[in-house]
């Protein structure tokens, strides 16, 4: 039923192009495109409010949290909440994201102003993955969100090991070099 809806697609979508890209990056084929399409629209692109991606990424943020605080949690049972904590913003932060976006490919596929250079720089591919989280939520519902998440995102492209071994939040560093060493900081 799924192939033959698939095929179905395929054939009167408007945008057959985008439906392969998302068929090869979501492991699945949507059943309801405008929230893809909607996922992929940067704010930049699009006049009306409406119609870009930063609710859907809203939603996405959310979803992506608790899956993987959920992930996390099962995988790691011994593991205090400061730990889990640490490791899942490790995972959700913006430039992982973003990495994890570009290596899916959704630089091709996300509608931005391509004219303003610096926002090819910045995290909107990592924003739009949320976005298309939150798309798949809406489409599929949880148990697939679920399965996305932790197949097409956390198993191809989180290596936990790194992100376990590698501490980039100098903030927590710094204060815990100061806390051993008796010194008092301060942040203005």
């Amino acid at each position: 039923m799924a192939r033959l809806r698939s095929r179905i697609l395929r054939l009167f979508s408007p945008n057959k192009q985008l439906l392969l890209q998302l068929e090869h990056v979501l492991g699945f084929t949507p059943k309801h495109m405008p929230y893809y399409e909607m996922a992929l629209n940067h704010r930049s692109k699009i006049e009306d409010a409406q119609d870009n991606n930063e609710r859907l990424e809203f939603l996405g943020d959310a979803i992506l949290g608790a899956l993987v605080a959920e992930y996390l949690f099962k995988r790691y049972p011994y593991q205090p909440e400061g730990y889990l904590t640490e490791l899942r913003s490790r995972i959700v932060r913006r430039e992982t994201l973003n990495n994890v976006a570009m290596r899916m490919g959704l630089q091709k596929m996300v509608q931005y102003n391509k004219n303003d250079r610096g926002l090819s720089r910045s995290h909107i591919f990592g924003n739009a993955l949320e976005a298309l989280i939150g798309a798949v939520y809406l489409d599929q519902g949880f148990v697939k969100t679920r399965r996305f998440i932790l197949q097409q995102i956390i198993k191809p492209y989180i290596d936990i090991q790194l992100l376990e071994s590698t501490d980039t939040n100098y903030k927590n560093q710094l204060l815990s070099w100061a806390q051993k060493h008796n010194h008092n900081i301060s942040f203005d």
